[in-house]
């Protein structure tokens, strides 16, 4: 006998719900058939959620019973709960990984070998480039976070909102393969001035704090990922000036 599962879904012409879309995939996948019921508007909407004295939609129901929404449906089919606030290195390893296969990548375009000087320096100029965009989606939730711990941006508020740009300025730098006086001492300054906070926030007053490096409202836990970002722009800046 097939497994049967009734969902209410919000589709109107201004918003088609993305939790009913996911519902209904995660319904399929485990093997039920769905009935898909449509709420075609607002008022029609309201009108669910009081006879079923529910806050959101989507909604399943299974063998009678109410499941809920999107996260409860997930829970009843025991998978993770998506919507965990924990400390994660989730983001800077995809950013890391990502930023090392762009620059394999080129190498391989270019015809050079994967283990050279110029692999390396890619990555590095990548992985800044891509933390910096992170940082200026939303600069204000970025100078949030980054001034709990940044010893200069304590003093100087606005070195918060500078450092993603001089960040991106120090990677675009390295690709165009910039004078190093014109970028070197911007590495330099940011990377040291970064090291030092993050290890006097961390090893020294043992302080749990979240990261910035990935942007405002990260769950990156401030620790060693941190410090190699700024450990990266303080090697970047040493290697411009003796290449």
């Amino acid at each position: 006998m097939s497994k049967k599962a009734t969902l209410y879904r919000m589709i109107t012409p201004q918003h088609i719900c993305p939790f009913g879309i996911k519902s209904k995939d995660l319904l399929k996948r485990q093997g039920y058939k769905v009935s898909d019921h449509h709420l075609r508007s607002r008022d029609e909407t309201d009108q669910f959620k009081n006879k079923h004295q529910v806050e959101t939609t989507p909604q399943t129901f299974i063998d009678g019973k109410k499941i809920g929404g999107y996260d409860e449906l997930r829970k009843f089919f025991g998978l993770k709960d998506l919507n965990q606030n924990g400390v994660t290195y989730t983001p800077v390893i995809a950013i890391f990984m990502t930023a090392l296969l762009m620059a394999l990548a080129l190498s391989w375009q270019l015809n050079e070998s994967i283990i050279s000087i110029n692999v390396l320096v890619w990555f590095v100029a990548f992985s800044m480039c891509i933390l910096a965009i992170q940082k200026l989606k939303d600069l204000n939730a970025f100078s949030n976070q980054f001034i709990t711990y940044d010893l200069l941006s304590m003093r100087v508020v606005r070195y918060a909102y500078v450092y993603p740009f001089a960040e991106a300025y120090v990677g675009i730098g390295m690709l165009a393969n910039f004078p190093a006086w014109f970028v070197s001492p911007v590495a330099l300054f940011i990377g040291s001035v970064g090291a030092v906070s993050v290890f006097k926030a961390v090893y020294i007053d043992k302080r749990e704090l979240k990261c910035a490096c990935v942007g405002g409202d990260s769950h990156v836990p401030l620790g060693v990922i941190s410090l190699t970002e700024n450990i990266f722009m303080i090697v970047a800046a040493i290697w411009m000036w003796l290449s």
